[in-house]
């Protein structure tokens, strides 16, 4: 027999695309997940391959230095009974010179780039081709897979949509903010795998590096470290949180991860300007989807930054609610993490399933900023010493804050009743637009028995007391619509509980302030009141905030944080109530024109009223939204738009992949910053 010679072949790149779920890629190259079979076909010369005579066999390395005891190189022949627990080749059908093989990698495989030869054999004399390249992936589809996920709405969610929502505001005002993660846009796949060859631990030792990528706690922690460039390790975002973006991009304006990754690669790796801690999470969620681990971005209302672990947060105020000295524990308004899902194999049952990351850089964890994996039911069960970074993250979700009032002669008092960490726990919910809250699976409910022994585990003694036991009341309202531009009331309201009238005395203070907890200057002050409350009774005190007072002092964030103090005569004691509020924005309005249809023209109206008594200038709507725009359209308006009047205007579209789509937009100008729209669109599939 001739030497067996191969002619060409094709790694069908489209219908294993199709049967992988990368199909969206649409790049040109073979991307596969694990432990899922996958079809190529060769093509010899001369002759066709004669089962008995001819031997393939296939190598695939991926890494600089592949080797088989590394699990980074096999060699397998082509056989009639593959083995499951590593990489095999079968037949599947032959028609002449051609053939067709069915190759299989195992669920444990690592993840990355590949190198694939074949090796040919016929009376001991051998051939060797190159015969391409392909990328491999987690396969949550893969009941052996350590990222593999039950249910197929929630893989459609957490692994394949490109689209999703981010909780902000504040806990007494949720609402979210569109993103595009567009994990599947062209160079995205190859920009997240250059993530992990250049990351330290890569750097430092390739072939352990490399040998470790088939596990996702190993990549999350590695992702986790390289989403901000804290550690000088060429991470993708700079944080920022002083209100000065002017030498790169507020973190207020992105509205998807794309543009940041492309960025990053395009300037070389050089990290990008700014981030806060959404954007941060979302480029982190779109790197793990990507590379195949089911991911949801996390919101946490009111998250404790506790940096001497202690897991109390003191504050301290003077008696008209203003800051005294400064913390490094603070209280941001919210904060935004990541779950990654897989199991954990590394620590004992009952841990698998939902993984915090965190890439905000706030703390080191073995000398990097970085955060996790970490459990979320060792975070509910208090279980502090696994790995990893449990403590931290129990803490965003469970530190007590203590008031401290000084007062005029120096002397400090511990209000009574502390503010609520860990409030509304939030994600977008599976397959609609609607915010699932998840506190339940990071705490047992407040004042129950499990709640104790948890704190008990923890050695945390929880100091503040319930509202049941309070003899007056406190609490801050807010009038209807507090909206920029707008002036708007705040209200101080007292209960009192007891049957005996009550005489204290209220002030109100109100500062911007960000959403990191920094606070800025004032923006409304009320002199102290004294109020006589008749048994069981109600009182308010308002406080009027000024737009001429607040217009220059808020920040990017749009916060304004309102203390109120109380103190009762009778019994010396100090309440304290805090709130913060959300300035609002305008709305955009997003008019799609048309039938919407893969392939076909679509119109979209885009308009924006000014809401402020001073001109709009350097007015651009940037607009994004994966398979509606090819990247990010950019319309700069070359006039101001004028006090109350609107801007409109119209943007062709080109949509390339049907479905359910979103188009985001962002509006920045001089006064208003940051100003979000999006709206679903169906795209019908094109007519066969």
């Amino acid at each position: 027999f001739a030497d067996l010679l191969l002619d060409t072949w094709d790694l069908q790149c489209d219908s294993n695309g199709r049967e992988h779920r990368t199909a969206d890629m649409g790049c040109k190259q073979l991307v596969v997940r694990r432990g899922q079979p996958f079809t190529i076909t060769l093509r010899f010369s001369g002759r066709g391959y004669e089962e008995g005579v001819d031997k393939l066999a296939f190598n695939v390395k991926t890494g600089p230095c592949p080797s088989e005891t590394s699990g980074t190189s096999s060699h397998f022949v082509m056989t009639d009974c593959p083995d499951e627990s590593c990489w095999s080749a079968v037949m599947q059908q032959q028609d002449g010179e051609s053939l067709s093989v069915s190759l299989c990698s195992p669920p444990n495989a690592c993840v990355g780039r590949y190198s694939m030869t074949l090796e040919t054999c016929t009376d001991y004399q051998g051939s060797s081709f190159h015969i391409g390249d392909f990328v491999l992936l987690f396969n949550p589809w893969h009941p052996e897979d350590t990222v593999f996920m039950r249910d197929e709405d929630e893989r459609r969610e957490y692994v394949l949509s490109q689209h999703g929502l981010i909780y902000q505001g504040t806990c007494d005002y949720i609402f979210s903010i569109p993103w595009n993660f567009g994990q599947f846009e062209d160079d995205i796949l190859a920009i997240c795998l250059n993530m992990l060859d250049i990351n330290p631990k890569h750097l430092r030792d390739q072939d352990r590096d490399c040998s470790r990528r088939n596990n996702p706690v190993y990549i999350g922690r590695v992702v986790s470290a390289m989403v901000n460039c804290n550690d000088e390790d060429r991470g993708v975002l700079f944080g920022r949180w002083d209100d000065h973006y002017e030498d790169g991009m507020s973190p207020m304006a992105w509205i998807g991860s794309v543009d940041i990754l492309k960025r990053w690669k395009k300037f070389g790796c050089q990290p990008v300007k700014y981030g806060q801690c959404w954007v941060f999470a979302a480029v982190a969620c779109t790197v793990m989807r990507c590379l195949g681990v089911p991911t949801r971005v996390v919101t946490n209302y009111n998250s404790a930054h506790d940096t001497n672990a202690n897991l109390t947060i003191d504050r301290y105020v003077n008696e008209k609610g203003q800051q005294e000295r400064h913390s490094w524990d603070k209280i941001w308004n919210f904060h935004c993490w990541v779950e990654s899902w897989m199991a954990r194999p590394d620590l004992a049952a009952g841990y698998d399933g939902w993984q915090v990351l965190d890439p905000t850089p706030q703390e080191k964890s073995e000398g990097v900023f970085c955060c996790g994996p970490a459990p979320v039911k060792a975070i509910k069960e208090g279980d502090m010493q696994l790995k990893y970074d449990i403590p931290f993250i129990f803490a965003e979700v469970n530190a007590d804050v203590v008031y401290w009032v000084v007062q005029g002669d120096g002397m400090q008092k511990q209000s009574i009743r502390s503010s609520d960490v860990g409030k509304y726990i939030s994600t977008k919910s599976v397959g609609r637009d609607t915010r699932e809250d998840i506190t339940h699976n990071y705490k047992y409910p407040e004042g129950s028995e499990e709640e104790r022994a948890v704190f008990e585990k923890a050695e945390h003694q929880k100091k503040s007391i319930g509202e049941e036991d309070e003899a007056l009341h406190l609490r801050i309202k807010v009038s209807e619509g507090a909206n920029k531009g707008c002036d708007f009331d705040v209200f101080a309201v007292v209960n009192n509980n007891t049957d005996e009238e009550r005489v204290c005395r209220v002030t109100l203070c109100a500062r911007a302030t960000s959403q990191n907890g920094t606070l800025g200057p004032q923006c409304g002050l009320t002199d102290p009141i004294d109020i006589d409350l008749e048994p069981r009774a109600e009182k308010r005190v308002p406080l009027r905030i000024l737009y001429e007072d607040y217009r220059d002092k808020l920040t990017q964030d749009n916060l304004i944080k309102v203390v109120a103090l109380l103190n009762d005569h009778q019994t010396g004691d100090i309440l304290l109530a805090v709130r913060d509020i959300y300035v609002e924005n305008p709305k955009i309005k997003i008019r799609i024109l048309g039938e919407p249809m893969q392939n076909r023209k679509l119109v979209a109206e885009i308009s924006l009223a000014n809401p402020l008594a001073v001109p709009l200038n350097g007015c651009v709507f940037v607009v994004e939204g994966t398979g509606l725009t090819d990247g990010q359209r950019v319309k700069e308006l070359e006039e101001p738009i004028e006090p109350q009047a609107e801007a409109k205007f119209r943007m062709d579209l080109m949509p390339r992949l049907s479905g359910l789509q979103k188009l985001m937009v962002d509006f920045e100008s001089d006064q208003l910053t940051g100003v979000k729209g999006y709206r679903n669109v169906i795209i019908a599939p094109q007519p066969m």
